[in-house]
C-alpha cells in the first residue's frame, strides 16, 4: 500500500483532534480554521511528463522490460513528489505539483539499478532514490531545472543472507522496517530499530540518512548497527565492510552513511541482529522540571544500568500530552504535570529485571517519582502515531512542524533555551505566538539529542512563515553548538547550514568524493551539498 500522498500513512488512521485541543488551539494561539479545503488527487493538474520517446524506451529495457515498471502516469508521479514535511505536504495539498518526477522506475537488483543510471547519463536525467518517501528535510525535491527520474526500490525488498553465528543479516535497501522485522523474526531476531517513521521507512533510507530509532539507548543508531553496504555509482559499484571492525584505511562504509542518494543508491545492506526480546516493559517516572529528569537521563546513560528506551518530555509536552499521543490533551487539568520520562526495557527476564531495578534507583537518587506502566505503555501503544497528528493540526488551520539537533550535555541547557527563543521570538514576531515542545529522545555517554515540535496559526503565507522560523531555529543551533539535525538527514532543508558546520575544507572532500562517483552530477542534485 502507498502512502497518503498528501499526508502521512494510512488513511484509515486519520483521526480529529479533541474538542479540548481545537478550543486550545483557537483561544491560545488564534488559529483559524481553513478557508478552503486540500485538493483531491483527481484535480490535482499534473503537466505530461516531459521524458522523451527514446529515454523512455532505455529506461524500460534497463529495467527487462517489465510491463509498469518506467511510469509516467499523474498519480505515480504526484505520489512521489517531495516528502512528508510540513511544507511539503501544505504545497501538495495546494495542488503545486513543482518538483515532480519526469517518470518513475522500478529496479530489481543491483545490475538494473547500474543500466538505469547509465541510461541517465546518457539523457542527461537527474536520479533520485526513492525509498518509503518519508523525508521531511527536501531530501526527495533535487533542485535541477531539468527533468528527473524517481528510482523506487520497493521490487528490492529481500532477505538475501542470514547468517547465525555472526548474527548478521544482509538485507536489499527497499524493505519497509516492518517487512525487514518479519523477515527476521521468522529465524527468531529483531534490528531493534523503530523510529517514528517505522511503519513506512525502508532499510536503504535508513542507512541513507542515519536513521537513529526510539529504542536507540539499547539498540544504538542505524549507523552503529551497519557492518557492510553496497553502492551502485555512475562510476561502477563500491562494496564496503568486510569485517566488525578493521584499520585498513579510513572507514568507505561513513561515506555512504548519511548521503542521501548524492554519492550512490544503496542496493544492499548487511546489519548486526539481535534475539527477539522475550520481555518487553514500558514505565513512566515523573521529574519536578526538565534540568532535573535530563541530569538523571544523562546518570543512566554515562553510568548504567542504561534502559533500551530513554526519553524525557519538557514541561509544555507533557502538559499538553504529545508523550503519549494517542492521549492527547489528556493531561491539560493537571497544574503539577513536571516533566515525564518514558523508560523501557528489552530483553531476558533476568537482563530486563536487572537494569530496571538499577535504572529505578538512580531515577529515585535523581529526584524522580515512579508513575506507574501505564504511561510508558501509552507510549509505545501510540509511537508511532504522531505524525498523523500533525496531519490533523494541518486540518484545523495550524502550523506543525518538528525540527531536531544534538550537543554535547555540557551545551544542551543553552542549546534548549537558544532554539526556544529563536522559534518563539520570530513566530510571536509575526503574530502567530508559538507553542513549543520538546523531548530528548536518545541519548549517549557525551550527549543527547533535542526534538522540537511547533505548533502555531499558520499565518498569510504559511510555508514562508515556518521557513523564517525554521532559519532562525538553525542558525540558533549552530551558534550554540549543536548539530544541525541529529536523525532527520540534511536534504534541501539543511544543507547550507550544514556546509557552515562541515566547513569549506569538508565541504570541498565532499565534493571531491562526489566527483568520482558521480562525474556528471546526476545523482539527487541539491541535496546534501550544493551545486559546485
Amino acid at each position: 500500500m502507498d502512502m497518503l500522498w498528501n499526508g502521512w500513512g494510512d488513511p484509515a488512521r486519520a483521526t480529529p483532534l479533541p474538542d479540548t485541543v481545537t478550543g486550545l488551539l483557537r483561544e491560545l494561539l488564534g488559529v483559524k480554521p481553513r478557508e478552503t479545503a486540500a485538493l483531491p488527487l483527481a484535480e490535482i493538474d499534473v503537466p505530461d511528463s516531459p521524458l522523451g520517446t527514446q529515454a523512455r524506451r532505455a529506461l524500460e529495457a534497463a529495467v527487462g522490460d517489465r510491463a509498469g515498471d518506467v511510469r509516467t502516469d499523474a498519480e505515480s508521479r504526484i505520489r512521489h513528489t517531495r516528502g512528508k514535511s510540513t511544507p511539503d505536504l501544505l504545497r501538495m495539498r495546494t495542488g503545486d505539483t513543482a518538483g515532480t518526477p519526469a517518470a518513475v522506475v522500478l529496479p530489481d537488483g543491483h545490475d538494473e539499478v547500474l543500466a538505469v543510471m547509465a541510461v541517465c547519463a546518457e539523457h542527461g536525467l537527474a536520479l533520485v532514490p526513492f525509498g518509503g518517501g518519508t523525508s521531511v528535510v527536501g531530501g526527495l525535491a533535487p533542485e535541477r531545472d531539468g527533468t528527473f527520474v524517481s528510482l523506487d526500490l520497493r521490487r528490492m525488498n529481500r532477505l538475501l543472507d542470514l547468517d547465525e553465528v555472526s548474527r548478521t543479516a544482509t538485507l536489499q535497501p527497499g524493505l519497509r522496517a516492518p517487512q525487514a522485522e518479519a523477515l527476521l523474526a521468522e529465524h527468531g531476531y529483531t534490528l531493534g530499530h523503530f523510529p517514528q517513521s517505522y511503519e513506512w521507512a525502508t532499510i536503504g533510507g535508513f542507512a541513507a540518512t542515519r536513521s537513529s530509532g526510539q529504542a536507540s539507548a539499547g539498540y544504538g543508531r542505524f549507523d552503529e548497527m551497519v557492518l557492510g553496504l553496497t553502492l551502485a555509482t555512475p562510476a561502477g559499484t563500491l562494496d564496503t565492510g568486510r569485517a566488525p571492525r578493521s584499520a585498513a584505511g579510513p572507514d568507505l562504509r561513513q561515506l555512504v552513511l548519511g548521503s542521501e542518494g548524492a554519492f550512490g543508491v544503496i542496493t544492499s545492506v548487511t546489519v548486526r541482529i539481535r534475539p527477539v526480546p522475550r520481555v518487553r516493559r514500558y514505565e513512566g517516572w515523573r521529574f519536578a522540571s526538565f534540568d532535573e529528569g535530563a541530569a538523571a537521563l544523562r546518570r543512566l546513560a554515562q553510568d548504567g544500568p542504561r534502559p533500551t528506551v530513554l526519553r524525557l518530555s519538557d514541561e509544555t509536552e507533557t502538559l499538553i500530552g504529545l508523550a503519549q499521543p494517542d492521549a492527547i490533551g489528556a493531561s491539560l487539568q493537571q497544574q503539577d504535570a513536571g516533566c515525564l520520562a518514558v523508560v523501557g526495557f528489552e530483553g531476558t527476564e533476568e537482563d530486563t529485571a536487572y537494569r530496571r531495578e538499577g535504572a529505578a534507583a538512580v531515577l529515585r537518587e535523581s529526584g524522580g517519582t515512579f508513575a506507574g506502566e501505564e504511561p510508558g505503555e501509552r507510549w509505545a501503544h501510540g509511537r508511532y502515531s504522531a505524525p498523523y497528528l500533525r496531519d490533523a493540526l494541518l486540518d484545523t488551520g495550524a502550523l506543525a512542524e518538528t525540527l531536531e539537533t544534538a550537543a554535547r550535555w555540557s551545551h544542551l541547557p543553552a542549546l534548549y533555551a537558544a532554539v526556544r527563543e529563536a522559534l518563539t521570538g520570530t513566530l510571536t514576531g509575526a503574530g502567530t505566538p508559538p507553542l513549543v515542545m520538546c523531548h530528548i529522545s536518545h541519548v549517549y555517554e557525551n550527549g543527547a539529542s533535542l526534538y522540537f515540535t511547533v505548533v502555531s496559526a499558520q499565518g498569510e503565507d504559511a510555508v514562508a512563515h515556518w521557513t523564517r522560523a525554521k532559519h532562525a531555529a538553525n542558525d540558533a543551533i549552530l551558534a550554540a553548538g549543536g548539530t544541525i539535525t541529529h536523525h532527520h538527514a540534511v536534504g534541501t532543508d539543511h544543507r547550507d547550514w550544514y556546509v557552515r558546520e562541515a566547513g569549506p575544507l569538508g565541504v570541498k572532500a565532499l565534493r571531491a568524493v562526489k566527483r568520482s562517483l558521480d562525474p556528471a552530477g546526476l545523482l539527487s542534485p541539491g541535496v546534501l551539498l550544493p551545486a559546485d
